[in-house]
């Protein structure tokens, strides 16, 4: 048949391996989806005509066996009733129908043959795709995880980079703030450096001045007859 020959593939067609070999699963499995919802549809209608007409055939047998116990019953009951004639009519007419019945038999079982191939052909693309939905549902929730997943690892990227960067902004006020105490360091050590005796004689050259002042003050009260403050106390 025609219809067979056609859909050959459908019998030894490996869903799965065919999934498995798709590039895009989610989009190709609902493209495949479709061509075998059509091919079931066409399927079913040839399965249906070969069911009828294998149905057809078993009736055309079922009908010859019984005209062809008809007349075997016809040539005994002539032969019960001494008549050989009518007997011989009768079983010429019998081996007619048998000679038919051979053919008929034939018709039928390759009608049955075809039927079976049918039933097996229909009955496989409905599981067939049953299967590729169940897959479609399965391969959709695992894209949706996956785009999920993605999403969270962009998420982590950026995190990741906002922590590279508050470091790299660290490091940089690490380094600044280090620069400045090498800065003040420096100025602290260019100032100039006093000698410790010179610091020294600054001191006692103040208090030598100081001296010389009193000595000079009370010269002169005592040139303009004026006594000292220590002189009124005695």
């Amino acid at each position: 048949m025609a219809i067979l020959d056609r859909f050959t593939d459908i019998i030894s067609a490996n869903v799965n391996a065919l999934i498995d070999r798709m590039e895009d699963p989610e989009k190709m499995i609902d493209q495949y989806l479709r061509k075998m919802m059509d091919d079931l549809a066409e399927v079913k209608k040839n399965t249906a005509s070969v069911m009828a007409e294998e149905t057809r055939s078993k009736r055309l047998v079922d009908e010859n066996e019984a005209e062809v116990a008809k007349y075997s019953n016809f040539a005994k009951k002539a032969l019960e009733s001494g008549n050989d004639a009518d007997a011989r009519v009768f079983l010429s007419k019998k081996q007619e129908l048998e000679d038919i019945g051979t053919k008929l038999a034939n018709t039928y079982a390759k009608a049955h043959e075809n039927a079976s191939k049918m039933r097996q052909m229909h009955d496989k693309l409905a599981t067939d795709i049953e299967k590729l939905r169940q897959r479609r549902s399965m391969i959709k929730a695992q894209l949706s995880v996956a785009d999920t997943q993605e999403k969270l690892n962009k998420a982590n990227d950026s995190i990741g980079k906002s922590k590279g960067a508050k470091g790299s902004f660290e490091r940089m006020e690490e380094k600044a703030s280090r620069r400045l105490d090498e800065s003040d360091a420096m100025s602290e050590l260019n100032k100039e450096q006093k000698d410790e005796a010179q610091t020294l004689e600054e001191k006692y050259a103040e208090e030598t001045g100081s001296a010389a002042v009193e000595d000079e003050l009370a010269r002169m009260k005592k040139e303009m007859g004026l006594s000292s403050d220590d002189e009124q106390s005695e």
